[in-house]
């Protein structure tokens, strides 16, 4: 008789026995049945691997969720200053609907735009910060959502479907690319402190690819960030003896199963997960403690003004977790809900002022830090959102959901700064000229990565699934 026989099943053991192992083992311990073997370095795999010279082996995404509003950020649109209050007549008997109300008339920015940088970027008075590098940012300024929903829009900008269960970008890279550190998760998602977003971990899972690649989702705004990465102080039966004899009896078991099991290597990606667990303990707390930072850092981002703090420690978090082999990090700005995101329904006058002033001064800081430390040279930063929001009010002074037009950035290795891509009609309703798809930006943040996005594919139903379907062309036109 083998040690343990008389046990339970094997799976009921290790979830009773795992004690403080963490939440991102557990994760992987409960879905590889379901979702067959991990890629990790137990068994030789990291995923297909590139397919030509990278320019950027890491990525931070900001995602202002909600839909920010391109007219009054980063798209000045002179021909809304002059047909201010007036009815929306696009000509042509086109029909003209809104989402979620009424139309309204069309509606000015109600805050002024001036030109910033050589590039003369217009940048709106909501981000003074972030418009001082716009020489280094290449600017998408004609992105198309294929929906005006905020579940489907952002199910199809974070995993290029409007349906859930497909993997996200920080998933597909984790699986194309396998992890740069032996201690720290190879994705790493930020939310925002008043809660998910929409679709909740949906927009990060790993879909039908293997469970390593799923996030590691942490909770900054708790006093324990990662949750049962040690035992609790009142497991006192925890003891450094009664983990040996756990490891002992772990370690008997699975030689066992590895006999019985010889071509099976889930085993080998469950010890990995676990092993990874244990270097955690070691290298999180470092990881997340920001004391070490200098004063002058902490002024950079702002973590000690209260407008700033939040998304400020974040940002500079995500520093920290790149710099130390984190592969991939998403940071949220806004929770799913009416109030408190970049969703401006009621008034866009103080309802988006409050969420800009909140991350102008941490990204502009995250940019000027990254350079200052060479890591812009081989980092991508991305500034995204679902899609954009009317050209005519909703109410008063709010703006209704938009799918036809929006804009987003990216910065960081191989990025032309100061280009701009595509172009808005006169009001910023829909794509006039060069518009960008889901599907392009995705492909284009894959080949900066070094992969080709149609070669990146994985065998699920019968079909071999990509993150951008049968589209998507790179934007060779922002890259440097």
């Amino acid at each position: 008789m083998y040690p343990g026989e008389e046990l339970q099943s094997r799976r009921s053991f290790l979830q009773r026995s795992a004690g403080g192992l963490g939440i991102v083992p557990l994760a992987m311990l409960l879905g590889q049945e379901t979702f067959g073997p991990v890629a990790s370095a137990a068994d030789g795999h990291t995923g297909p691997g590139m397919h030509h010279p990278p320019k950027v082996k890491r990525v931070i995404q900001l995602f202002m969720n909600g839909g920010a509003s391109p007219m009054d950020t980063f798209d000045y649109k002179p021909e809304l200053e002059k047909r201010h209050d007036q009815p929306f007549d696009p000509g042509e008997g086109i029909r003209v609907e809104a989402a979620t109300s009424a139309p309204g008339k069309l509606m000015k920015s109600p805050f002024p735009f001036r030109q910033y940088g050589e590039c003369g970027r217009w940048v709106s008075s909501v981000f003074p910060h972030v418009a001082q590098h716009v020489d280094e940012l290449a600017f998408l300024m004609a992105m198309e959502s294929k929906t005006n929903v905020h579940g489907p829009g952002s199910y199809l900008m974070n995993t290029g479907f409007l349906l859930p269960g497909f993997p996200s970008l920080g998933a597909w890279v984790s699986y194309g690319l396998g992890s740069l550190s032996e201690n720290l998760p190879t994705f790493v998602v930020l939310p925002d402190p008043g809660g998910l977003p929409y679709n909740q971990k949906g927009n990060f899972s790993s879909g039908f690819l293997p469970v390593a690649h799923t996030a590691t989702t942490i909770n900054t705004a708790s006093e324990v960030p990662i949750n049962d990465l040690k035992a609790p102080s009142s497991a006192g039966y925890i003891t450094s003896d009664s983990e040996r004899e756990t490891q002992t009896l772990l370690r008997s078991l699975n030689e066992h199963h590895r006999a019985e099991h010889p071509g099976d290597t889930r085993l080998d990606a469950r010890i990995a997960s676990y092993e990874l667990a244990a270097r955690m303990q070691l290298s999180a707390p470092e990881a997340f403690n920001l004391s070490g930072e200098s004063e002058a850092t902490h002024r950079l981002y702002g973590t000690q003004d209260p407008v700033t703090a939040d998304f400020g420690k974040r940002c500079l978090l995500s520093r920290r977790l790149i710099e130390r082999g984190v592969r991939f990090v998403q940071v949220w700005s806004g929770a799913g809900g009416p109030s408190n995101n970049w969703d401006n329904h009621t008034d866009i006058i103080t309802e988006l002022p409050k969420m800009a002033n909140a991350t102008d001064r941490p990204v502009a800081a995250l940019l000027a830090d990254l350079r200052q430390r060479g890591l812009l040279e081989d980092t991508l930063v991305l500034w995204n959102t679902e899609f954009g929001r009317m050209p005519f009010t909703q109410g008063a002074t709010g703006r209704d959901h938009n799918g036809g037009t929006f804009v987003g950035w990216m910065a960081g290795g191989g990025v032309r700064g100061g280009a701009a891509y595509g172009e808005s009609d006169p009001w910023a309703w829909k794509t006039a000229a060069n518009k960008a798809t889901t599907y392009d930006f995705h492909a284009t943040v894959l080949h900066l990565l070094g992969i080709d996005h149609e070669r990146l594919t994985y065998r699920h139903n019968g079909a071999n699934r990509r993150l951008t379907d049968v589209h998507g062309h790179v934007i060779h036109d922002v890259l440097g």
